[in-house]
């Protein structure tokens, strides 16, 4: 029952969160974007900015584009919106508030044959990294394009390039190498997604790993109660994810760690601590 009630809020709140982020409903009738006032606000997930139902930006898309645009210049901005963002929430944003996280979730359920996590796939955990570096930062400056957006992102062919190449005839006749390459990452990511649990989460999100730096000082997330710990592994044999353990830089603060602790170790964060207690899980985390 426990396990039912903490899967459903967490279901729910990526629902919210999905729901939150592309409510111009209108926009998937009409297949044009939406270009209002809180276009030049962020969502903490990966949501893509040409969905024609965003009403947010994509704090990675911003980030990607402030660079190019700046060329040599820290784009502040969305500088700031990003440790904002990971200071609250770290990678919890991950398993609670990205809309690509769900579909990833919900692919997983498909009755296929499913890889467990091992020392391949810790390895290819730290691609993420080297895709920032390359994709996120590198390229923007250099070659001043989205580099991430342009050539990999597949949550940005599912949620607007797909729609709006269906909806717009002119965008039909259009599509060349790089739209076709698009649709066979995402196709890929998919089937991967439905095989291996988070696989883009996982192996290639330069968000997730923007938002891992912050995970040990986040102020919401998973934290142990070292004075109940046995030091059992239970936890990190349950994760899914290829965390080391618990709130490291891979845990995405989903909770099932905290369902199957046997002494009742894991816990969320309160939101009501002393600072003496803030500074104790920070020490001990």
């Amino acid at each position: 029952m426990k396990e039912r009630i903490g899967n459903g809020v967490r279901r729910f709140t990526q629902l919210v969160a999905a729901v939150l982020y592309n409510c111009n409903f209108k926009g998937f009738a009409s297949g044009r974007i939406y270009k209002g006032n809180t276009k030049g606000i962020c969502a903490p997930g990966l949501n893509c900015y040409s969905c024609p139902g965003a009403v947010l930006a994509c704090p990675l898309g911003s980030f990607q584009g402030a660079l190019a645009k700046s060329a040599y210049k820290l784009p502040l901005y969305m500088l700031g919106a990003l440790i904002l963002f990971g200071i609250l929430l770290g990678r919890m944003i991950c398993g609670f508030f990205c809309p690509f996280g769900l579909i990833q979730d919900l692919l997983y359920k498909l009755p296929l044959p499913k890889m467990q996590k091992n020392k391949v796939t810790r390895a290819l955990s730290y691609l993420k990294y080297v895709i920032l570096l390359i994709f996120v930062i590198v390229i923007p400056i250099v070659k001043l394009a989205p580099g991430f957006c342009k050539y990999i992102c597949p949550a940005g062919t599912l949620e607007a390039g797909i729609p709006l190449v269906i909806m717009d005839e002119n965008l039909q006749s259009r599509i060349g190498w790089l739209f076709s390459w698009k649709v066979f990452v995402l196709a890929v990511v998919l089937v991967a997604c439905s095989m291996v649990y988070r696989a883009f989460c996982r192996f290639l999100c330069p968000l997730g790993a923007i938002y891992s730096f912050f995970n040990p000082v986040a102020f919401f997330g998973i934290r142990v109660q070292k004075e109940k710990c046995t030091g059992c592994n239970t936890c990190v044999r349950a994760c899914k994810m290829d965390v080391k353990c618990v709130g490291d830089h891979e845990c995405i603060h989903c909770g099932e760690c905290r369902k199957a602790c046997p002494t009742g170790a894991i816990a969320y964060r309160r939101i009501r601590q002393t600072p003496e207690d803030k500074i104790k899980d920070f020490l001990t985390d």
